[in-house]
């Protein structure tokens, strides 16, 4: 399932209740024209905080965005960007970088309270944010401070981010002074929990996405003043949730987006806002599969290719007016990293050849042997202030889709077009660029033996894909069935492959008591913005590796856990800044007593992963980017349906709850 489309389908169903309401704001109303106040948007986030109903969040974004947009539209883009809390596009890198000293030093100098304090009071609360707005509430002012609006203070928290220079830091706690000097109320707990990058209210961006739909429909209707039925209001609703979700995933920006949805709606929107060069797209993704036989069971009667599945990372490389970019997954602007990719990349654009944007793989490669490089390799490179003559790591890239061609989007054409147009208007470059490669076949025997030759060319199985038809278009953010990746873990019975969050550790024993013995790992909900523990992994480790993974980690250490972690009954001896993704293979998935990962998705226990064994540190993820809740219950249902089994999980063994497998 699709991200948020729970929230969608159930807010449809209740939006011809919400709108037969009175659009009424907060306790802290403000008129048409007037700027938003802050505390109007800090008390939805209050609201927000104090419910777990995905429909009640839903219900009071909705009604707070539908206000702002019918009396102070041109607020709009700054009240979404606190929702989601961010000051810019992914893509453009710009970020808060304020770390908890620096905002328990700015905390004390603006309520007045000793630092020492402020510590305490954070060991015991466990959020910044609740000191702040305890240590606000506790001070003596002799002037009520002018009130903060949400223009103000979004555009100080970009004023912070640009800050940079020797003096910095000092400028950085002044400007955060100066906000906190003006909080009231609740205040003062979002303005930090802002600066920290976490809001941790249970706002996800798809409900955001979703709420702002809605809130364009009923201020329409509430401008025009005619009475409507509620089927098509809700049938309006559903339809402008999912415009505004496709539009957004193709182009992920909210300076661009929102000025034509106010101007014209959905409508509007779909006509003027496409795919554009420099604007990176959340790329497709594919559902893992555990046998052949299961594609053969997708794809049957249908054309299908198999391509080499390359252990780099993804690369979307984007080229219009002369210049070349090059965007990660998780929408990071990596042309300083890859000079040489984009070096490589002009040789081999054909004169046709005037704007584009392509999906690849870039791979570590070793250019005497001419092969692949394990990923590791590639995680070596720096990321910053890369010279093309102080490269040691080269590498190559492999292109595998083409998303847009000299001004047209390609994302509705089928893989087969696609794929034609990418090798009719680039050149391969020997051991720089080249197509995936892959094969088109139909048989059992075929796939094995072209997955057995992707193994020894380095790589790490097979990508499966649906060639032609309406299920061969490009879905961005989606991750489809008519992908399928095929590796050859899965097929080795070795299990499930996960991206985690190392939140917390366990000394060691023994010969190990220097180092931390085992590891906490989670899973990240995204409708919570929390990171569900899923299991604890201790073995597989080398005594080098052991004490790699402290030095990295031992300056990660804080006091308490996160507000945001949901342990259920883990207890791990020290706690870390999410921080570090760990790419885990599992043997098998069990329901858990002890963990919270999807906990509810399936029923009211967790699920944990048994007998996990680490791969490899993947730097190229942010912790949002980990396997998140929905996919780890999605992991689970399939080996319920593989194993035949009724949904309660396997005999549990091994460690706590079956989790483990080595205490």
């Amino acid at each position: 399932m699709h991200m948020g489309s729970r929230i969608t389908a159930e807010t449809s169903a209740c939006s011809a209740e919400i709108f037969t309401k009175k659009v009424a704001g907060s306790s802290k109303d403000w008129k048409a024209g007037e700027p938003v106040p802050y505390a109007a948007l800090a008390e939805v986030f209050e609201r927000i905080d104090s419910t777990t109903k995905r429909l009640e969040i839903a219900e009071y974004l909705t009604t707070f965005l539908t206000n702002v947009i019918t009396r102070t539209p041109g607020d709009l883009v700054k009240v979404i960007y606190l929702c989601i809390n961010r000051i810019a596009p992914d893509y453009e890198g710009l970020e808060l970088g304020i770390g908890e000293g620096m905002l328990k030093k700015a905390i004390a100098q603006a309520t007045g309270v000793n630092v020492n304090h402020i510590n305490a009071e954070y060991k015991k609360a466990g959020d910044l944010g609740l000191v702040a707005m305890n240590s606000r509430a506790t001070q003596a002012t002799l002037f009520k401070p002018k009130a903060l609006t949400v223009n103000h203070v979004f555009n100080k928290l970009r004023e912070i981010a640009k800050t940079t220079g020797a003096s910095s830091q000092t400028k950085k706690v002044g400007s955060i002074n100066g906000l906190l000097a003006a909080c009231q109320g609740q205040e003062a707990k979002f303005i930090i929990r802002s600066c920290e990058g976490k809001l941790r209210i249970g706002l996800a961006e798809q409900t955001v996405l979703g709420s702002l739909a809605h809130a364009t429909v009923y201020a329409r209707h509430a401008q025009e003043s005619k009475k409507v039925s509620s089927d098509r209001i809700a049938k309006e609703l559903e339809e402008a949730s999912k415009t505004l979700k496709t539009v957004f995933s193709e182009c992920p920006n909210y300076d661009l987006v929102i000025p034509p949805l106010l101007e014209g709606g959905t409508e509007l929107l779909r006509e003027k806002i496409r795919i554009t060069p420099g604007i990176p797209l959340k790329p497709m993704l594919a559902k893992p599969t555990k046998a052949i036989s299961e594609v053969l069971d997708r794809f049957e009667g249908k054309k299908f290719t198999c391509e080499y599945k390359y252990d780099g990372e993804r690369a979307q490389v984007h080229f219009a007016d002369g210049k070349l970019s090059v965007f990660s997954r998780n929408s990071e602007d990596m042309s300083v990293k890859y000079p040489d990719l984009i070096e490589h990349m002009q040789k081999c654009i054909k004169p046709n050849t005037q704007s584009f944007v392509l999906d690849a793989e870039a791979v570590a490669w070793d250019k005497d042997e001419h092969k692949i490089l394990p990923f590791q390799e590639l995680s070596k490179r720096k990321r910053k202030d890369v010279k093309a003559e102080d490269i040691k790591v080269k590498v190559h890239i492999f292109a595998f889709d083409l998303l847009y061609l000299n001004g047209e989007s390609l994302l509705k054409k089928d893989l087969e077009h696609r794929r034609e147009l990418l090798r009719e208007h680039f050149t391969p470059v020997e051991g720089q660029f080249a197509f995936a490669k892959s094969r088109d076949i139909y048989a059992v025997e075929e796939i094995q033996a072209f997955l057995d030759e992707s193994i020894q060319d380095s790589c790490e199985g097979l990508m499966v894909k649906m060639m032609e038809g309406d299920d061969a278009t490009y879905e961005p953010s989606r991750r489809s069935l008519n992908w399928l990746k095929l590796k050859k873990d899965y097929l080795a019975g070795v299990g499930d492959s996960f991206d985690l969050v190392v939140i917390g550790g366990y000394h060691g024993r023994g010969k190990r008591t220097s180092v931390y013995g085992a590891f906490l790992l989670a899973c990240y909900d995204p409708e919570s913005e929390s990171y569900q523990a899923i299991t604890k992994i201790g073995t597989g480790f080398s005594e080098e590796m052991l004490e790699s993974h402290y030095k990295f980690l031992h300056p990660l250490e804080i006091p308490n856990k996160k507000p945001y972690y949901d342990l259920g009954d883990a207890k791990p001896d020290v706690f870390f800044e999410p921080k570090v993704v760990w790419e885990v293979l599992a043997a098998d998935l069990s329901l858990s007593p002890v963990y919270s990962a999807a906990k509810g998705l399936i029923e009211t226990r967790g699920v944990s992963l048994r007998f996990p064994r680490f791969i490899r540190i993947r730097d190229d993820k942010d912790p949002d980017d980990a396997s998140n809740s929905e996919f780890v219950a999605e992991a689970y249902q399939r080996q319920v349906v593989a194993s035949g089994g009724g949904g309660k999980g396997k005999k549990k063994g091994g460690g706590e709850d079956g989790g483990d497998g080595f205490w």
